[in-house]
């Protein structure tokens, strides 16, 4: 238990660094040197040390909205095994509990956004409610599958020890359509390029960065902690579905883990530096791929098991 509490307040200390890790790849593929591996933990301090300004038009939800998404991604990972240990709180059901979880935090986000009374913010409340819809149906799809090969319901059971090579064994090549639509949900889900551009503030292109505009010092901080929590989350799933490997020793664990969690946050920023955002009527068209490629691993592993 010490070593899963251990881990999960690392995996929050060191979220900030690997999303700066997005940002050195892209700049690199400017050819530019590119802001510091530390520079968000500098961003968080110079926001908390700030003070926030809210509108007459605002309510108590406005102020709930942050506190509320940063308690749902610490508390969803809680129930993810980092590194391949096991996790903080387990029991059977639990990964639809976090579903429900992060949905949560996702509903809080579009209230505070709607609460501005503003069009602007609504219209990205809007998007924001609709795209990861699919991505939800594509999540089931996976637990689906995941149910069927191993009887649980759980992350531990996925994710802890030699439970991912044993996916990789029974269900074989499928597993990679797999991979494929959890990078599509994680970039779907952080508003990564080429659904979204956390970089630009263009009123036709923003998703996520249209909802926070109004929100500023700790609150915004807030936000930002929870958004890197949220985007180590699913990263994580990623890292240990292309690395399912399991050495004895915790520490030679947590450096593996770290390595493929850095390769992961890698593609990432390459897939910012080769690809343009989507435009908007195209985006549903791409996260749909993630529920297809979920829908056929699923339906030739079960084909395949029989």
């Amino acid at each position: 238990m010490i070593e899963s509490i251990i881990l999960w307040i690392l995996a929050i200390c060191l979220s900030p660094f690997y999303a700066a890790v997005i940002l050195k790849v892209k700049a690199f593929f400017g050819g530019k040197k590119g802001p510091p591996l530390l520079i968000h933990y500098f961003t968080l301090i110079k926001l908390m040390q700030k003070g926030s300004v809210y509108s007459n038009s605002t309510t108590f939800i406005f102020k709930m909205g942050p506190i509320a998404s940063l308690s749902a991604a610490l508390m969803a990972l809680l129930f993810l095994p980092i590194a391949g240990r096991s996790p903080v709180l387990s029991f059977n059901g639990d990964v639809i509990f976090v579903l429900y979880v992060l949905g949560l935090g996702r509903f809080f986000t579009i209230a505070a956004a709607m609460d501005t009374a503003s069009p602007f913010e609504g219209m990205g409340a809007a998007r924001e409610a609709f795209f990861p819809i699919i991505c939800e149906a594509t999540m089931f799809m996976i637990l689906i599958l995941f149910f069927q090969l191993t009887g649980e319901l759980t992350f531990a059971a996925y994710f802890t020890g030699i439970q991912t090579s044993g996916l990789w064994r029974v269900a074989g090549a499928p597993m990679l359509f797999v991979v494929m639509a959890f990078f599509i949900i994680l970039l779907t889900e952080n508003s990564r390029v080429p659904v979204d551009d956390p970089a630009t503030h263009l009123e036709l292109t923003m998703i996520h960065e249209v909802m926070v505009l109004d929100h500023s010092g700790p609150d915004f901080g807030l936000i930002e902690l929870g958004a890197f929590i949220k985007l180590l989350f699913y990263s994580t799933f990623v890292a240990r579905l292309i690395c399912p490997i399991h050495a004895a020793h915790p520490f030679v664990n947590f450096v593996i883990f770290c390595a493929a969690l850095s390769g992961v946050y890698v593609a990432i920023g390459v897939t910012e530096s080769v690809m343009a955002r989507f435009r908007m009527d195209r985006v549903s068209h791409f996260v749909l791929t993630s529920f297809a490629l979920a829908f056929f691993a699923t339906v030739i592993t079960l084909e395949f098991v029989k």
